[in-house]
């Protein structure tokens, strides 16, 4: 099905309206069950075919018990606030019990193989940011590096090695149905199934609310999320890239890491990574609302037949500043190499721009590596992604 461009921030598929309707003719025929987003159901599900004591394995009792919180606090947010319809509903009960199964079976690989938690990792490279800043288009960049690795698209939302390694076949299913219910996915943000993209996938399994609260309304779990201390969540971060890079081959490669949510958690991060270099992006904060709006209106309307662009907005500046606090008192006691990125400048000469952020870091930009970052730029040259820009100034009216 052939769509105009997006007309405003809240249009979806009506696509959408039809999937609404097949559910709940199934649920008021009894074909199917209506899911359910009570704790003990989402287990009881995840439980079946998973290793009942894999949560324990490798994990300590603190993390365990962060990640039970977590859940019975985001599902109460759900349940309350998310005003989810049918299609949301089915897709935060799928969610969460998929993040329950993978997170037992990897808890039971860790217990039969307990050496990939302690294998030494290069110091990382972190793009820090705030969401919509340029920090994919600098990952990328980076990622293209080949003396650097990167996170797979698949690998982040489908953390459990598998062999054969059916981890990308299941990632292009998954894109192929968001794309048949939101047409304007690759505009917003450009996805591969096997391109370097962010670790969003490993915050979202520890269930800290980044993921979350950019699909739903719940105010009240991210502020109970916000005032909570993150180091659990990124105690699993650190055992997920661990797992990656055991699978990969690639730990004495610095990896680079990006995900808008560091910027809000940059002290638990760099805890768990202390020799870390980081790269900050930078952009106007009108843009950012604008774009970061955009995003978040465009998978809320999937999921919920209320979705408010006003508030949207309102929560969206608010989170810029509650990211913007802590990243400036994080960054203003961090020791370590530090470059800035602005996102005009990147606009205007990647070239000059990456080779001075290479300086800072004190990385080499020899030609092997120009020359993949010129493939790469030559690649998001041909991105949707560019599409954003003219929907922004489409409907800005209309939004205001």
């Amino acid at each position: 099905m052939s769509l105009p461009p997006r007309p405003h921030p809240c249009a979806r598929s009506p696509r959408v309206e039809r999937v609404n309707g097949w559910l709940e003719m199934a649920w008021r025929r009894g074909l199917s069950n209506k899911p359910s987003l009570e704790p003990e159901a989402l287990w009881h599900k995840a439980l079946r075919g998973a290793p009942a004591r894999g949560e324990e394995a490798g994990r300590s009792a603190e993390d365990v018990d962060d990640f039970r919180i977590r859940l019975e606090r985001l599902c109460q947010s759900l349940m309350t606030e998310a005003r989810l319809n049918p299609l949301g509903l089915t897709i935060a009960h799928g969610q969460l019990a998929r993040v329950i199964r993978q997170r037992l079976h990897l808890g039971a690989m860790w217990q039969e193989k307990p050496e990939i938690l302690t294998i030494p990792l290069a110091p990382p490279v972190i793009v820090v940011g705030q969401m919509r800043s340029g920090t994919t288009r600098v990952h990328r960049l980076l990622a293209s590096d080949p003396g650097l690795a990167a996170t797979r698209f698949c690998d982040s939302w489908h953390p459990l090695p598998r062999t054969p390694d059916t981890r990308p076949a299941w990632s292009a299913l998954s894109l192929l149905l968001a794309r048949a219910l939101d047409p304007w996915l690759d505009s917003i943000h450009p996805f591969g199934v096997t391109r370097a993209d962010e670790e969003l996938g490993w915050l979202a399994g520890a269930l800290d609310h980044c993921a979350y609260e950019a699909q739903w309304r719940i105010p009240s779990f991210s502020a109970f999320s916000e005032a909570r201390d993150p180091v659990p969540v990124y105690r699993e971060f650190a055992r997920l890239l661990r797992t990656d890079a055991d699978w990969h081959h690639n730990a004495a490669r610095p990896r680079v890491l990006k995900v808008p949510q560091f910027s809000e958690d940059l002290p638990a991060l760099l805890a768990q990574f202390p020799e870390a270099r980081v790269v900050l992006t930078r952009r106007c904060e009108d843009d950012l609302a604008r774009s970061a709006a955009s995003l978040v209106a465009n998978q809320m309307t999937i999921q919920s037949d209320e979705c408010d662009y006003d508030w949207i907005e309102t929560e969206v500046r608010r989170k810029i500043a509650l990211r913007e606090s802590r990243m400036h008192h994080a960054l203003s006691r961090f020791t370590g190499p530090l470059a800035v990125v602005d996102f005009d400048a990147l606009s205007a000469d990647w070239n000059t721009e990456i080779a001075r952020v290479y300086e800072e870091l004190g990385l080499e930009f020899c030609h092997r590596v120009r020359d993949s970052m010129a493939a790469e730029q030559g690649r998001a040259r041909q991105s949707p992604h560019h599409s954003h820009n003219s929907q922004l100034r489409q409907f800005s009216g209309e939004a205001a």
